[in-house]
């Protein structure tokens, strides 16, 4: 499983510099005003839908029948499942996506319930979902060739496939933008492109496994029955921090015309550690779980599931305290260039701080959720994601209310944190249901694994606290000095830590399942 993280991670790192270079492109060209933020809803929708069709929802639901099905051995029953599965997929994605493009003007006035209806941002918004759309299609079936292939041990090609999302909207903005009445518009024009390109890749990889699924129309054959009723339960607990994104979405219409775009440049620097380590983790972990469910290996099943949560802890809060601490430099780093304003680097790295103390517990929920996925139960996972979602309303309406009222520019902040503590809750709900159902037993030696991690967190926050107090305000700096200094800083900080949790007796078998 160590081998299968670090190939999906790897990938991921190359695709995050990909998604880099598109996000600095996306800040120089357009900055942070209302067309950005137009796109940015228009790229969360279709976004959060995937969740449900393709990565998140669905995957979760077909990975453990996939497997079931695979260790039985019944080559020819599965080809069946995949045909079937496949052609419902479609059949659902492809009606979400019409009624998606009919209804934009609706579906844009809702997330943007408070903005200003004379503003343009509504219409733009509609406009753009136009085009996204289409996108949740060919996104969907690149999801399930992904999960087919995940099942099969091949996770390096769908772990870097969002490369060439990346690569596409990059040069939609590049080549595109000058013709559009809207430049802007060539952002949503490169998400329909980057989902077209991911599937004409993916999908003939499984062919050459030989079991590229033929499209049947049977939606009572068993495995879609069985993937439905899975997959319905899911759609809030495998998406529970895309839901708390779009009800941020909403709320952050009700402040400045930028708080949209603050967002969502500080989510995607969230996303980093998240996609490197927490998403590659849950991805390798399921299928792994799932075998020893079916298998009826208990103790293997617990095993498996402590060396997730080990993992997560090891890396997800050196990770997180990093993002914090170095939120306002390498949001000048990354960003400060172009139309892009120190004002729109400060309150980038506002929010960021306030969303990194999230990152850890987001982290434990990618890896507690396969632990019941994996036993084909969706319905416990749901309940959590249910009490997560009122919460995060209810410490959003709490948080961002006074600090609108009272005017300020950074009110963005209370939805960042509001997201973050939401999280803490929805990792404290799933481990509670786990443990109360018996299914996960610690191993030894968890008191020292923790006492190693905090005493190197001590040391790395001393480290990086000094760098950022020696260079004072980085947004000042050329941007070449920035880039020294910012990579610096990591380097000690990680150094620092590295060395403090290795000075303590870590090694590298404790990383082994």
């Amino acid at each position: 499983m160590l081998r299968s993280t670090a190939v999906f991670s790897l990938m991921t790192f190359i695709s995050r510099i990909a998604g880099y270079l598109r996000d600095w492109l996306q800040a120089s060209l357009f900055g942070a005003g209302p067309a950005v933020s137009a796109f940015v809803v228009a790229y969360r929708i279709p976004n959060y839908l995937r969740r449900i069709f393709a990565e998140g929802s669905f995957s979760s639901a077909f990975v453990p029948v996939l497997s079931e099905l695979k260790q039985k051995g019944d080559q020819k029953a599965l080809q069946e499942f995949l045909d079937h599965i496949a052609g419902a997929l479609l059949a659902a994605v492809v009606v979400v996506s019409a009624l998606g493009m009919l209804m934009a003007p609706w579906i844009a006035r809702l997330f943007l319930l408070f903005a200003d209806k004379d503003a343009q941002t509504v219409p733009l918004a509609a406009d753009m979902l136009r085009i996204t759309f289409p996108y949740l299609t060919f996104i969907s079936m690149t999801a399930l060739a992904g999960a087919a292939l995940n099942s099969f041990k091949h996770f390096g090609l769908p772990a870097l496939t969002p490369v060439l999302h990346n690569l596409a909207m990059i040069a939609a903005m590049l080549f595109l933008a000058d013709y559009l009445k809207v430049p802007e518009q060539a952002m949503a024009w490169g998400v329909l492109a980057a989902g077209i390109l991911q599937m004409a890749v993916l999908w003939p990889a499984m062919g050459r496994l030989g079991i590229r699924p033929r499209f049947r129309f049977n939606f009572r054959h068993e495995g879609v029955q069985r993937v439905r009723k899975l997959m319905l339960p899911t759609i809030f607990s495998s998406s529970v921090a895309q839901v708390n994104v779009l009800v941020g979405t909403m709320f952050a219409s009700l402040l400045v015309p930028a708080a949209q775009s603050w967002l969502y440049y500080s989510d995607r620097l969230t996303e980093l550690p998240l996609g490197l380590f927490g998403v590659a983790i849950g991805t390798v972990i399921l299928p792994q779980l799932s075998r020893h469910h079916a298998d009826a290996d208990a103790a293997g099943y617990s095993k498996a599931l402590d060396w997730g949560l080990r993992i997560v802890m090891l890396i997800g809060t050196p990770a997180a305290l990093g993002l914090a601490l170095l939120s306002e430099p390498l949001t000048a780093a990354l960003f400060r260039h172009g139309r892009f304003t120190a004002e729109d680097t400060r309150m980038v790295g506002y929010a960021l701080t306030a969303m990194s103390v999230g990152i850890p517990t987001f982290m434990l929920s990618k890896v507690l959720l396969p632990a019941f996925y994996a036993r084909q139960d969706t319905r416990t996972p749901m309940r959590a994601a249910i009490w997560t979602v009122v919460a995060n309303v209810l410490l959003t309406i709490a948080l961002v209310t006074p600090l609108w009222l009272a005017g300020y520019k950074s009110a963005h902040v209370g939805i960042a944190a509001a997201t973050a503590i939401a999280g803490m809750l929805n990792a404290a709900l799933l481990w509670r249901y786990l443990r109360r159902q018996g299914l996960y037993h610690a191993e030894p030696g968890w008191g020292r694994w923790l006492l190693r991690i905090l005493v190197g967190l001590v040391v790395m926050a001393a480290v990086v606290l000094a760098v950022r107090q020696h260079v004072g305000d980085w947004t000042v700096l050329p941007a070449l000095w920035r880039w020294i200094w910012l990579m610096a800083a990591v380097a000690a900080g990680a150094a620092a830590y590295g060395a403090t949790v290795l000075a303590l007796g870590l090694r590298p078998r404790h990383l082994r399942h």
